[in-house]
């Protein structure tokens, strides 16, 4: 599925395509609540780094996060003029991109359940959109999101 997304000021647009497109992760990490969803969580998607087209590229900044005291080599992609979170990138897997949902503009299909990952790191004051058959882990499933879109038979 192409994925076509902008930050919330329009001087970064991209597109890119996507095996894994349905919104299901939600993290609750202190890192994605602090830097895009504050007391709520962020949604990760999962697309072919090869494809990822830009326009607007000098208006991003990139973010490394720093986790127990060292510096994350995974790189939070922002429009440095709006603050909005558009993806992430990490060498380490050099042939994926994860943009965030909240800065896709096509319609994302809505998954049959959701994953809340990262639940010990939740702020005690949110108050977490848990349904019927949702998955719950205090840290990280050992299911990857191409593993989860495998199991309920949805990759595009």
């Amino acid at each position: 599925m192409k994925l076509n997304g902008a930050c919330h000021c329009g001087k970064v647009v991209f597109t890119v395509n996507s095996k894994h497109p349905y919104p299901y992760n939600l993290c609750y990490c202190s890192i994605c609540r602090k830097t895009a969803g504050s007391g709520g969580f962020v949604i990760n998607l999962s697309a072919e780094y090869k494809t990822l087209k830009v326009t607007g590229a000098e208006h991003i900044t990139i973010y490394h996060a720093k986790i127990d005291n060292k510096i994350s080599p995974a790189e939070r992609h922002f429009c440095k003029h709006c603050s909005a979170n558009l993806w992430l990138y990490d060498a380490r897997w050099p042939d994926q991109v994860h943009p965030f949902a909240g800065a896709i503009d096509s319609e994302l299909p809505i998954p049959p359940e959701r994953t809340h990952l990262m639940l010990g790191s939740k702020a005690h004051w949110v108050d977490a959109p848990i349904k019927d058959g949702d998955l719950q882990f205090e840290q990280y499933p050992s299911e990857s999101i191409a593993q989860w879109h495998q199991r309920l038979k949805l990759e595009q």
